[in-house]
């Protein structure tokens, strides 16, 4: 693609950068055949490609942005499927999030859409925050079909909806703690704690734990660390992005300078991708460039990390059918396809891949509440997609595909890591159906 920014532009580095991504696009339409929007809408412009011309236009001539290009990029999920597919290596990821930074600075949003925006930044990056507004919506649940009838309002429908019934107690693997290796130690690694997932889902980081000491890897939740930044990087809400990454990068440091750290275990993989990018998001920070850049290197999946590890014998019988659903921000993100997969075969599961993998679920951070009718119709297409391969459960690696998948099928839903723990000897997941469950429902 043809540019003519100024010299002046390119000497800001998000313009410079932006304007190598769209010089390497050459219009082949190929990423229009994996993105959700534009199979769900039909519409040129809800495509890679035409918001790519949307924010060339924008970036080029200098100018804010206006309703039609906020409108259009909202709409994307930032589920990545076009950079898997895409033949000239277009970072559609960098150049969408250099164009949410500009519209958070150059556009002013209707008030509601400020409001909520601003309440999310508020709460969801912020475990207490949001297990007290989990609490509060239990009361609001009642006023859902009303703010679901009044258009602006529809994100605090979708919320409310979202929200679980009840809110598991705090866990204790969530302070700040070492948790030795079970006998001679073969490893080292940092956890992520994270948000949202603490809250929702305990378990997982519990299971996370509890997996690796036992197979020798000592596992530190440091003090000092926070939220990702995904949440708000995604609003465009760049210094609070950064922020959040600076935060987590001294809390790393301290450990890989005392002692030392075989990887950042992550078990939420929107997080996963956010933080292998912090190199690239602090690039022109002289004090944190390097140290970014080696806090993404030594970020790995859980997935990822155990596919290096040699597993032991399973200790529980699996025999179970799982669809496995590979969250938008794993495969396309981070190109971790193969590992969850092949170790729960490993482990004795029978794994089915749903027809359509590649579309996202609707999940995407915040999406589900802020395009909650997208949302909608996308997790609805996911969940048909995978009950056809009658599965007795689905495992996947991110707490937001988790929640927003649920919405739309009995069928029980469980973090892949939570399946190896038990397998290789830890606690039974909650809601895992015994083996045969599928046969025996559909003899009925």
């Amino acid at each position: 693609m043809q540019t003519n920014f100024t010299a002046e532009q390119l000497a800001d580095s998000g313009v410079a950068e932006s304007e190598k991504i769209l010089r390497k696009c050459v219009h082949c339409g190929f990423c229009t055949a994996t993105c959700p929007t534009y199979v769900t809408l039909g519409n040129e412009l809800d495509s890679p490609r035409g918001r790519i011309y949307l924010i060339k236009d924008m970036l080029e001539n200098d100018r804010p942005a206006d309703r039609q290009v906020v409108t259009h990029i909202d709409r994307c999920l930032s589920c990545l499927a076009c950079m898997t597919t895409c033949p000239s290596g277009v970072n559609y990821m960098h150049l969408v999030d250099h164009a949410r930074a500009h519209i958070e600075k150059t556009y002013r949003r209707p008030l509601a859409d400020r409001m909520i925006r601003g309440l999310l930044a508020l709460v969801l990056p912020h475990p207490g925050r949001f297990r007290a507004s989990l609490h509060a919506a239990r009361l609001g649940r009642p006023f859902a079909p009303l703010f679901a009838a009044i258009k602006p309002l529809r994100p605090l429908a979708a919320m409310l909806q979202l929200a679980p019934a009840s809110v598991p107690e705090p866990s204790e693997f969530a302070r700040p703690a070492t948790h030795a290796a079970a006998g001679t130690r073969s490893g080292r690694v940092a956890i992520l704690t994270g948000c949202a997932q603490p809250v929702l889902k305990p378990g997982i980081n519990e299971a996370t734990i509890s997996l690796l000491n036992r197979i020798g890897v000592e596992v530190v939740v440091p003090e000092g660390e926070g939220c990702c930044g995904a949440l708000v990087h995604h609003m465009g809400r760049e210094g609070d992005a950064l922020e959040a990454a600076r935060k987590n990068i001294d809390a790393w440091t301290r450990l890989i300078d005392n002692g030392g750290l075989d990887a950042i275990i992550i078990t939420a993989s929107g997080c996963g991708t956010t933080i292998k990018d912090y190199g690239f998001m602090l690039r022109g920070d002289a004090a944190y460039a390097e140290k970014a850049a080696r806090v993404s290197a030594l970020a790995k999946d859980i997935t990822e990390y155990l596919a290096t590890i040699d597993m032991p014998a399973p200790v529980n019988g699996a025999g179970l059918v799982v669809a496995y659903h590979s969250a938008c921000s794993m495969q396309h993100g981070q190109g971790i396809t193969l590992q969850p997969k092949a170790l729960l075969r490993a482990a004795g599961f029978t794994v089915k891949d749903p027809p359509e993998g590649h579309l996202c679920c609707g999940s995407a951070g915040t999406y589900n509440i802020m395009q909650p009718e997208i949302a909608r119709t996308l997790r609805d297409r996911k969940v048909k997609n995978i009950e056809r391969t009658r599965p007795d459960l689905i495992a996947t690696g991110n707490i937001g595909c988790m929640t927003q998948i649920a919405g739309g099928t009995a069928i029980p839903i469980i973090h892949t890591v939570e399946l190896l723990d038990w397998v290789y000897g830890g606690k039974r997941p909650a809601g895992l159906p015994e083996a045969g469950h599928r046969a025996a429902v559909a003899a009925e």
